[in-house]
């Protein structure tokens, strides 16, 4: 299949599942062997991954430009002040910062660990991903059964957002979801559907930003054809306009449904991949 095609669909993929919690990392890692794609090629490189993920962070910057543009301005008058005093802008921007830092140490302590242990083109990798798949699953189920679905994002207090943030760490494990993790935290806790759905997406924007300003840092070792160039392009452009469609769709999922659904198709999922491993894809 012709590289800037396969972009293409990877970005589709990239844009859709880094939202919609049902794991981009397990979508991604399983697409080129489904397809029966090459390994070794541009699909999966650093400096594609590295584009994949700017493409979902400008999705974040401009559904949530608004509120961004709110915070900040919030975030540099309470510093300018000292001060946070009653404004919710002042303590949402806040509590972002410090939900941020939980899952940025443990992903820069832990990345390794857990790429050399989950990751692979092998099928114990395929196995592991199928299993988190379903632990999601089940996380997600539990949580929007037996959370009050009462809270707004008023409502979060300290002790919710370092848990909410915290919980963004078990995204390293493939097939979790970091959406996934979150929203079923913040539900857990007690947040409507549609609120933990929109920090978790708010508290993806820094976590977004700083893993790609991480991994551009190696982009200058490797180097691309003009097609290898366009086909990167197109991963980034079509990741950003889905990704800014999957937010859309999902907050307004949540307003009205539960996340069952996106337990279901993990766990279908789940169950595709042990077949496809069993019958020796």
């Amino acid at each position: 299949m012709d590289v800037v095609l396969q972009a293409a669909l990877i970005g589709l993929l990239q844009g859709l599942t880094e939202f919609i919690p049902v794991s981009s990392s397990a979508h991604l890692e399983l697409a080129p062997w489904v397809a029966g794609w090459e390994s070794d090629g541009l699909i999966g490189s650093l400096a594609f991954d590295v584009f994949l993920h700017l493409g979902t962070l400008v999705a974040l910057l401009l559904f949530f430009a608004r509120d961004w543009i709110r915070y900040l301005g919030a975030w540099v008058a309470s510093v300018r002040e000292r001060r946070i005093g009653a404004d919710a802008d002042r303590r949402i921007a806040l509590l972002l910062v410090l939900a941020t830092v939980p899952a940025a140490l443990i992903g820069f302590t832990l990345e390794g660990v857990i790429e050399e242990t989950f990751h692979g083109d092998n099928d114990a990798a395929r196995l592991s991903i199928a299993a988190f798949l379903v632990v999601g699953a089940l996380a997600l189920w539990l949580a929007d059964r037996l959370g009050s679905k009462r809270r707004e994002l008023e409502g979060i207090g300290t002790g919710s957002a370092l848990a909410i943030g915290l919980s963004q760490a078990l995204a390293l494990l493939p097939g979790i979801s970091r959406s996934g993790a979150t929203i079923a935290t913040g539900l857990a806790l007690g947040l409507t559907r549609e609120t933990a759905a929109r920090f978790s997406f708010l508290l993806a924007t820094p976590i977004t930003l700083g893993a790609g300003l991480y991994g551009s840092r190696r982009l200058l070792t490797e180097s691309h054809t003009g097609t290898e160039w366009l086909a990167i392009g197109v991963g980034f452009a079509v990741a950003a306009v889905s990704g800014i469609i999957a937010i859309g769709f999902l907050l307004a999922w949540l307003r009205q449904r539960s996340v069952a659904v996106f337990s279901i198709y993990r766990l279908a999922t789940a169950a595709l991949i042990v077949v496809l491993v069993i019958i020796g894809r």
